[in-house]
């Protein structure tokens, strides 16, 4: 047994030999002479890469949009990771925009109308040093089969999209702008042929883009649009100014004026803001500001006069600041922030909701309207459901994003 286990390490070591210096003087010199070996393409050609992850996180998820019909279809949009698609509530996923010109994206809207009407923004709506920026709009008219650039190719950062509810062809599009730069496709957009021409129906200047749009849910004729004036440098990060403000239109967006009576006065930086779909006349507003005069506000006459109800803001604007007005419960409020916050007295007060076994550093969050309980989180780690509104959660580990 011994030599035999002996012969066959020898006969090891001389395959190993032979592999590695193998002696075809001729075929030197026939390289030589012809050059070195070619490499044929069919050779692997049929290899395919498969995904071998993630094993413990995924990657940051910065909006989530839901068929309004089919509500097992979910839309995920990543931050650095193109567009995902699910048809069984997340037991399975297919990357439905990896073809196209930005994989970084930055909000979602699915036509309230017509199910198959997909928007995607493309650009991370954030200020981060380590932001990817994206190549414009588009749209797709196939559930997310395949997209169509519609525009808005200088926007580079797209914050929010919305859709009339009267009329698919009608839309609005939240352009933050370049981050790094002054000018391009910066401001409100509207478009009222589904996309084929576009014009811009708020411009603040060349240094403040808009972040966000609502359509009062009663009154679709009367928007808010929130003014985000910013830029980043290499070494810092400009993160306000003047141009920051809430926005109001009562004609579709004809004309808009500045409603930012009981806000702070000074430079104010990003501005986060919700409507309560229960009392449409109540908005929320989670204001940065110079000095200490940022806050949590709240207005009961549709945004004629703010008060302040608390000095919460959420531990870095420039990347969180974002609310959700509870359809469920009057002044139930959520602020996406390093810890999920939850308030339940209009902005008075605030509280963790909970993330046990749960990754922190919140973006998006999809309220079911039919289950008070019901939430779909994204985060810097992927995405989350859970059915007790914060208790225990199920995580998406299938999500191949980092």
């Amino acid at each position: 047994m011994k030599k035999q286990i002996a012969w066959r390490f020898l006969l090891g070591i001389l395959s190993v030999c032979v592999i590695a210096n193998p002696a075809p003087a001729q075929e030197s010199e026939q390289d030589e002479e012809t050059g070195p070996p070619t490499f044929k393409s069919s050779l692997v050609s049929d290899l395919k890469f498969r995904s071998l992850g993630p094993a413990l996180t995924s990657g940051r998820i910065i909006d989530i949009a839901v068929d309004p019909v089919k509500n097992s279809t979910w839309y995920v949009a990543a931050a650095s990771g193109n567009v995902w698609k699910t048809t069984n509530a997340g037991t399975t996923w297919k990357p439905i925009f990896d073809k196209y010109g930005s994989y970084s994206i930055g909000s979602l809207a699915v036509d309230p109308n017509n199910r198959m009407v997909v928007w995607v923004g493309t650009g991370e709506n954030n200020s981060q040093r380590s932001v990817g920026y994206g190549d414009g709009l588009y749209k797709s008219i196939d559930g997310g089969s395949s997209f169509e650039k519609v525009g808005l190719e200088n926007s580079e950062h797209i914050g929010m999209i919305r859709i009339d509810p009267r009329d698919s062809d009608v839309v609005y599009v939240a352009a933050q702008g370049p981050l790094w730069a002054s000018g391009g496709d910066r401001g409100l957009y509207k478009t009222t042929d589904g996309g084929e021409t576009w014009d811009r129906v708020l411009e603040i200047d060349d240094d403040t883009g808009v972040s966000e749009v609502f359509y009062d849910p009663r009154n679709p004729d009367v928007l808010y649009a929130v003014a985000y004036q910013r830029r980043r440098h290499v070494w810092t990060l400009i993160d306000g100014g003047p141009g920051s403000g809430v926005y109001k239109s009562t004609d579709t967006g004809g004309t808009w004026r500045k409603i930012n009576r009981g806000l702070p006065n000074g430079d104010k930086g990003r501005i986060g803001l919700a409507i309560s779909s229960i009392n449409s006349e109540v908005l929320y507003a989670i204001v940065e500001a110079s000095g200490d005069a940022g806050g949590f506000f709240r207005s009961e006459d549709g945004g004629e006069h703010w008060s302040k109800q608390s000095s919460y803001v959420s531990g870095s604007p420039q990347y969180y600041q974002e609310i959700y007005a509870d359809p469920h419960k009057f002044d139930r409020i959520y602020s996406m922030d390093t810890y999920m916050m939850v308030s339940e007295d209009g902005g008075k007060t605030f509280t963790r909701l909970g993330e046990q076994y749960k990754h922190v550093d919140n973006h998006a969050m999809y309220i079911d309207p039919e289950d008070v309980n019901h939430l779909i989180i994204g985060c810097d780690g992927g995405l989350y459901e859970t059915w007790d509104r914060g208790k225990s959660y199920r995580y998406f580990p299938n999500l191949p994003l980092t």
